[in-house]
């Protein structure tokens, strides 16, 4: 992270999506009345502690994709003022994807970004994170934890290097426990392979057509805590982590 003339430190990617337009029919009735993002984890939501996560990274400059209940969360943040970010919203009649989401954002994409899962709870260094992306050169970089149902994840092969040589959706049968965080650093170069409309994923669409093309997609193991909250069990063990901490 390069220093500024005065010594203050600047961050090499001040922009992230957040993904926030899911349903979470697995979380009722807690959902009923919220999107799944904004779930409570000790008195705050999911979202909040992933937008308090990025301004205190130097990450203020945030896109957020909504469609269900989505004033909610922009009754919730506003402008986004209040917790040390900008907010740009975007909403979705219909569901676009987690790639498929950027399509109400290229413009605002045009540096290198963040793409974070807003129903996941994470307690990692994005500045780390986005560091080393920008000195491995890929085009992408996928953020990678252990996990111990990895048939239920999408995991990744990988070189000695960390560059991705496979990435496969909740294979029948596991060959790493390495699987996807939901959390990537990105070029704009990415946007070459999102198709600018319709439903787009990441992990089925472009990262496989990344891979296809020689594209460099590494990937990195973050350090620190991820739990995403799909589950009602799930979303109990994120809650007993950030109560711990709190």
């Amino acid at each position: 992270m390069p220093p500024a003339a005065g010594g203050t430190l600047i961050p090499m990617i001040s922009k992230a999506l957040i993904l926030s337009a899911g349903l979470g029919t697995r979380l009722r009735p807690l959902t009923d009345v919220m999107p799944k993002p904004m779930v409570p984890l000790a008195g705050r939501p999911l979202l909040e502690h992933l937008v308090r996560r990025c301004a205190a990274a130097g990450i203020g400059d945030l896109a957020v994709n909504l469609h269900y209940l989505p004033h909610v969360v922009t009754d919730h943040f506003g402008n986004g003022a209040a917790f040390g970010v900008r907010l740009l919203y975007g909403l979705e009649a219909e569901l676009l994807g987690t790639a498929g989401a950027i399509n109400n954002f290229r413009e605002f994409f045009s540096e290198p970004f963040l793409v974070l899962y807003g129903d996941v709870y994470f307690d990692v260094d994005l500045a780390a994170f986005a560091a080393a992306h920008e000195a491995s050169g890929a085009t992408a970089t996928v953020g990678l934890y252990h996990v111990d149902n990895p048939t239920e994840c999408g995991l990744v092969d990988r070189d000695a290097k960390g560059r991705i040589t496979r990435f496969v959706e909740k294979p029948a049968v596991a060959f790493t426990d390495l699987a996807n965080a939901g959390i990537y650093a990105m070029s704009p170069k990415v946007l070459d392979y999102i198709p600018e409309s319709g439903f787009c994923d990441f992990g089925r669409d472009v990262f496989p057509a990344m891979l296809a093309a020689g594209e460099p997609l590494y990937s990195e193991v973050l350090d620190g805590y991820v739990m995403d909250i799909g589950s009602p069990q799930k979303y109990e063990r994120a809650k007993a982590y950030v109560a711990s901490r709190a």
